[in-house]
């Protein structure tokens, strides 16, 4: 697993080149962001000693198996470790697929379900520790990022990728097809991405690709194509 020191308080931690999760430094010990795929664990704990503490609580952006993969494990071995959701995406942990009134979309693919029952659901405008939840369905139906309000990293998720470009969820791109055969619903993803931009970060950490420093001009191009291509696939 390679461990890049983005800032002060987030470390990015990469699997196969491609899938990452982060940690993020706290007073009372390390949050970490999503779990990456099984067989990380291991990993994940030997990084978050790094800084002399274990992992305190886990957040996930969204329940699709590269993300929630090594959850069970984490939890297993931690047994007191805080573990929060999106309240609307909790349901995919159990792998309810019901839709809500007004909700639509592809066909929910990749979501294994997990054993572990989360301590805290999640709510647009949560704050846990120094970071706050920003609801950005559309790649799944509760996606959620978070935005550390110390030093304004917006660690994104699935929102965008940086593989290939900075691409918003549901964006199709011949080298780097996943953001759009993996993302539910292409319109409610373009509208979470300007959401997310609205929030002016300084960097923009995501959950396939390198991280962005001053990311607006990357993100507002990425807004644009994303509502140029839903709109023709909608049509």
């Amino acid at each position: 697993m390679q461990l890049v020191r983005e800032t002060k308080n987030l470390v990015r931690l990469t699997r196969f080149g491609m899938v990452n999760c982060f940690l993020v430094r706290e007073d009372d010990g390390p949050t970490l962001v999503d779990t990456g795929v099984a067989g990380s664990a291991g990993g994940i704990r030997k990084a978050a000693q790094t800084p002399g503490a274990p992992i305190r609580r886990i957040l996930l952006t969204h329940a699709h198996v590269d993300h929630v993969g090594s959850l069970d494990a984490l939890v297993s071995q931690s047994p007191r470790v805080e573990f929060a959701i999106g309240q609307r995406e909790s349901r995919l942990l159990r792998k309810d697929f019901s839709l809500d009134p007004g909700e639509a979309g592809k066909r929910l693919v990749g979501f294994p379900g997990v054993k572990s029952q989360p301590t805290l659901l999640l709510n647009d405008g949560d704050r846990v520790g120094s970071l706050q939840a920003i609801f950005s369905p559309g790649h799944t139906p509760g996606h959620f990022a978070f935005l550390d309000v110390r030093d304004g990293s917006l660690i994104a998720g699935d929102a965008f990728t940086t593989q290939t470009g900075v691409l918003a969820a549901g964006t199709f791109k011949l080298l780097f097809p996943f953001p759009a055969l993996f993302s539910w619903n292409c319109q409610v993803a373009a509208e979470s991405a300007r959401k997310l931009r609205s929030l002016k970060p300084e960097r923009l950490a995501v959950g396939h690709g390198q991280t962005v420093e001053s990311p607006l001009a990357a993100m507002d191009q990425a807004i644009e194509l994303a509502f140029r291509q839903c709109g023709k696939m909608l049509n």
